[in-house]
């Protein structure tokens, strides 16, 4: 089966191509900004599931200041949304604030809704993704000036159960990392553990000899598949990773 390919990379270097039955389409809705690949034209749809989600991880940060400022992990109250609880036990299993997992979760937000719209669904959202496909596709990985950088891709087949593929970086993108890792990627069923565990990965990723026991840490978080970590021209990758090249 021929493989469809999607680069992982920042939003500004986004491919949208219409070289297959894919509908790409781009959502932006304040701080949010997706990608997203489906069967049909959902741009609608998907815009206010994004509404949905913010709604409720907004009023998360409303009741506290620690659920938006917060590093480390915080407790779950009687009263939390479903996103924002399944944010704070991924930041609880992963050891970071619930805000390290929120382009993980809502990417799934969103993705779990159009599952019931389109039988195939990719999301892109910051670097994180939701993929939910019959077909299989080659996740690109973009490493800044590493020389793996868009040289080498993640195949994945078709999914049963959706999918989350995170990366995080300390040297490419916006979001916070405290490593040097040109990129951290977590794959995982649970697309808000994946980022919440990508952002973790990076930040113990500060010289070549961390590599391998990053990896091994993010192998031993249960709901973990695998993981690959990047640091200029060295790299590890521990679990279900199959990597292959990108022409």
């Amino acid at each position: 089966m021929k493989a469809s390919i999607l680069i992982e990379e920042p939003r500004s270097y986004r491919t949208f191509d219409t070289l297959d039955d894919f509908k790409s389409f781009r959502v932006t809705v304040e701080t949010s900004d997706l990608y997203v690949k489906a069967l049909s034209d959902l741009s609608s749809e998907t815009e206010a599931l994004v509404r949905e989600c913010r709604a409720l991880i907004e009023r998360s940060i409303e009741q506290r200041a620690e659920f938006l400022t917060s590093y480390s992990p915080i407790e779950i109250l009687s009263d939390e949304s479903v996103v924002s609880a399944r944010m704070i036990r991924a930041g609880q299993k992963a050891g970071v604030g619930p805000m390290a997992s929120v382009a993980g979760a809502v990417a799934e937000y969103v993705g779990r809704g159009l599952m019931n719209l389109s039988d195939e669904v990719i999301i892109e959202n910051g670097g994180d993704l939701f993929i939910f496909v019959k077909r299989n596709v080659v996740i690109g990985i973009y490493a800044g000036m590493s020389p793996f950088s868009e040289k080498i891709g993640l195949k994945i087949e078709p999914t049963v159960i959706p999918l989350g593929i995170s990366t995080s970086s300390g040297l490419v993108g916006p979001s916070k990392s405290f490593g040097r890792a040109n990129a951290a990627t977590v794959l995982s069923h649970d697309p808000t553990l994946a980022d919440a565990v990508a952002t973790a990965l990076g930040n113990r990723v500060k010289k070549f000899g961390d590599l391998g026991p990053a990896c091994e840490w993010a192998m031993s978080i249960d709901g973990v598949m695998g993981c690959l970590a990047i640091l200029e021209d060295k790299m590890a990758a521990l679990g279900a990773v199959e990597l292959v090249p990108v022409c």
